[in-house]
């Protein structure tokens, strides 16, 4: 059962990016997003049926995050074949993922 951190990615630029997306298993776990650059910007994060989110599937939603700031999540559960995709809408934002599989 792997556990700690399980992703870690330098999110493009205006793209949704699938984070995590578990084969066989649910999975418990922290996002962090944090915008390492000098501007602020906003992002969205979705627990979705497929790595292109509905309307309805968006947790968080055009967010504001500060330069140097951080939105945490916790306690996300991703189930087998769900995937959890994020987007920045500029560059210089990372996204951590650190939980455990199950």
């Amino acid at each position: 059962m792997p556990q700690g951190k399980l992703f870690g990615f330098d999110l493009a630029a205006g793209a949704t990016t699938t984070l995590y997306n578990p084969a066989g298993v649910t999975t418990t776990l922290t996002l962090s997003l944090c915008n390492r650059s000098a501007g602020a910007t906003t992002v969205r994060v979705a627990l979705a049926v497929t790595a292109a989110p509905a309307a309805g599937e968006w947790i968080e939603y055009d967010v504001f995050l500060p330069p140097s700031g951080v939105l945490e999540r916790t306690a996300i559960v991703v189930g087998a074949g769900q995937f959890l995709v994020a987007r920045a809408n500029d560059a210089g934002v990372s996204a951590v993922g650190f939980g455990f599989e199950e």
